[in-house]
């Protein structure tokens, strides 16, 4: 739509003999003024040696005599220079015809890459806690939003499977005299804590964990056998919670898959010189003549000939070369990791083999409570998530009497669409602040009253053969426009999410279409409606609504429930 919206300014810029290139139209943030508008005119203006004002005059009076005047209801030009813009009934309704019958509602589709995205990223003998949440929930919606754009996407939990806590974990059942049969998850959720605990005080039983870990990834046989153990109870429990959540990936590796390509890694950082000699550790080099903060080596090699998760990271992102062949790689990690990240991101480009890859750090801010703080219990631990779901689910049970007799297929359904949405109405790399009550709320920016509202005008559609040639260039009132012209927002929506890796984007979009679709509701009544033309008209309307909801909750990795 912005397209043909352009091509009516530049015929108009070509017939005034002006420049007509980079063409912008923006939405109005005054809709009682004009649905778009152009402020092309103060640039050429000043290249012109002219009154914006006096040129964005002649624009207007050329749209409106030019051939594609039907776009518009009406054409006009505020001081200083805005071009104001009102799509006609016409033009709006021959959109949304489009838009009903073109595939994915005639959004314009990227050029097909393929893509990479780590994701997830929990660490293995940890218990999942609310720190776990953004990972999951942001990159699985990323991910759908570059299926749904025609990407070829490979996603990847990665692992956290071969740091310090391994050689923690493992020295812990050592000490325990715990036999590898017996290694659960529950015996896993306790050790952790208290190994973790005692090497913060404890120097030498750090430095004996280190050892472990590093023993481990050099194939010590009885600690591979416990690691092997670890990693499967591990993963079934990781497995349990993703499901829960309908996270999915394609692979399932941790930095351990990596190991097998360090030799050729190693030989090819050795061909073209890049590992150096540091304090009995080989380091990469990785700083830049511009860099305005001090960016240290990434170290390859620790003195103990340990390998880091630098050393992962790198050997991964080789691996996906070796495997995949992928033109980007997206990680979507913590945004404390930026350091890190660009220090990998920088050696993968001084290597032949990677430096082609496109690699994104998409990091997100962190999930607080009401001290802005990382969110925590009364008690001060880190909430895991199988205690918050239920919390979840038990705050919107006592939000109303009838909430009871739901079905534990659509509360689970609810809970998830509470915490989901809750994080992706915000900017992925903001903080934001941990509120399960505000949440679970059926009224405001919440998951509830977005499924409410679809339910509700769900209800109202009338069951009715309709065929897209039936639809009649009327638009009857405002609530009917204002949701026209929010569904010809999609495309642009869509571009956005893609773009900018932007859940937050459909999110926001997706709650301000259903105000409008309750402003609708509440002063248009369909069921005694006796004009048959508006009736096929709205039905039209409302049915492309709630289908895009559908596609965009969908997206936000959000299911609905049979009734709220």
């Amino acid at each position: 739509m912005l397209e043909q919206l352009q091509i009516s300014l530049k015929d108009a810029l070509e017939k005034l003999q002006l420049p007509s290139d980079n063409i912008k139209i923006i939405k109005s943030n005054r809709p009682d003024l004009c649905d778009y508008q152009y402020d092309g005119a103060f640039k050429l203006a000043k290249l012109m040696h002219k009154n914006p004002l006096e040129i964005g005059e002649s624009i207007t009076e050329e749209l409106k005599q030019g051939p594609y005047k039907e776009y518009y209801q009406n054409i006009s030009c505020i001081a200083p220079g805005f071009v104001n813009l009102t799509l006609s009934n016409k033009f709006i309704i021959d959109q949304i015809k489009l838009m009903i019958t073109k595939p994915k509602y005639n959004i314009t589709m990227p050029k097909k890459e393929t893509i990479v995205i780590d994701y997830g990223g929990a660490n293995v003998a940890k218990p999942l806690h609310v720190g776990h949440l953004r990972p999951a929930i942001v990159g699985e919606s990323i991910k759908r939003i570059l299926k749904y754009m025609n990407q070829s996407v490979i996603s990847d939990v990665h692992l956290g499977d071969y740091g310090l806590q391994m050689g923690q974990v493992i020295k812990g059942l050592l000490e325990q005299n715990i036999a590898i049969s017996n290694i659960d998850i529950k015996l896993l959720d306790n050790l952790y804590p208290l190994m973790s605990s005692r090497c913060k005080i404890d120097e030498e039983l750090k430095k004996e964990c280190s050892m472990i870990t590093k023993e481990l990834q050099d194939g010590n046989e009885l600690y591979q056998k416990y690691f092997q153990k670890i990693l499967e109870v591990s993963k079934k429990d990781i497995k349990r919670i993703y499901d829960y959540l309908n996270v999915s990936f394609d692979l399932w590796n941790g930095e351990s898959d990596s190991y097998k390509y360090i030799p050729s890694l190693t030989n090819e950082l050795l061909a073209n010189n890049l590992l150096k000699e540091s304090n009995h550790a080989m380091v990469i080099d990785v700083s830049k003549d511009d860099d305005k903060l001090q960016i240290p080596p990434l170290i390859y090699q620790a003195s103990n000939k340990a390998y880091l998760y630098g050393t992962t990271d790198l050997a991964t992102i080789f691996a996906r070369q070796q495997n995949y062949h992928p033109n980007k790689i997206l990680y979507v990690v913590d945004m404390r990791q930026n350091l890190h990240f660009t220090q990998v991101f920088r050696a993968s480009q001084k290597l032949p083999s990677t430096k082609n890859i496109e690699l994104e750090f998409l990091g997100f801010g962190t999930i607080n409570g009401e001290d802005k703080k990382p969110f925590k219990t009364r008690s001060g631990n880190t909430p895991k998530l199988d205690a918050l779901f239920k919390e979840a689910k038990e705050i919107f049970i006592k939000q109303k009497e009838e909430n009871k007799n739901l079905s534990d297929q659509d509360l689970d359904k609810i809970v998830n669409a509470i915490i989901k949405f809750a994080d992706l109405i915000n900017q992925k790399e903001k903080d934001y602040i941990f509120d399960l009550l505000k949440f679970s709320l059926v009224n405001g920016k919440t998951g509830p009253y977005i499924l409410y509202t679809y339910l509700r005008v769900k209800k109202i559609i009338p069951n009715i053969t309709q065929t897209v040639d039936n639809l009649k260039e009327n638009i009857y009132n405002e609530q009917d426009r204002d949701i026209y012209i929010k569904l010809l927002d999609l495309d642009n929506i869509m571009q956005n999410a893609f773009l900018g890796r932007s859940p937050s984007s459909i999110a926001n979009y997706l709650y301000e279409l259903c105000v409008l679709l309750n402003a609708f509701y509440e002063k248009n009544h369909m069921n005694n409606l006796e004009d048959k033309e508006k009736k096929v008209n709205w039905s039209h309307l409302l049915n492309l609504a709630t289908n895009i909801i559908e596609t965009l909750l969908d997206l936000l990795d959000i299911q609905i429930p049979s009734k709220m």
